[in-house]
């Protein structure tokens, strides 16, 4: 089992910044998968991006050039860098895990961007 806690949202103004974070504990070991996606309302989830624990990093379309992954493998936290935000980035964003023994969701945090 592994629990996911984040942390970070909030409202912020277009053109703003914003770190989410992601701490991880429970049964993480061998080779993972943490990302980030979010969902707006009337919408479909989608990846915003994600990041091996060797490093891989991908992202989506719509956030490449303004948002950041970033994990400290030793304190099991992933980190999300968010600059030059949009209102349409405006969501709730979800921490995901993944490994051998299965996927894992955290709660969710609200991403505002609205002046």
């Amino acid at each position: 089992q592994v629990r996911l806690v984040e942390s970070g949202g909030g409202l912020v103004q277009p053109g703003g910044s914003l770190t989410l974070s992601c701490a991880a504990s429970g049964s993480i070991f061998g080779y993972y998968y943490m990302g980030w996606y979010r969902q707006a309302p009337g919408k479909q989830r989608e990846l915003v991006a994600s990041i091996s624990n060797e490093g891989s990093a991908n992202y989506g379309d719509s956030v490449k050039g303004r948002f950041t992954i970033s994990t400290d493998n030793a304190k099991k936290t992933m980190n999300l860098q968010m600059n030059s935000l949009k209102p349409e980035d405006t969501a709730v964003y979800y921490c995901r895990f993944s490994n051998s023994l299965g996927l894992y969701w955290g709660q969710g945090t609200q991403v505002t961007v609205s002046s």
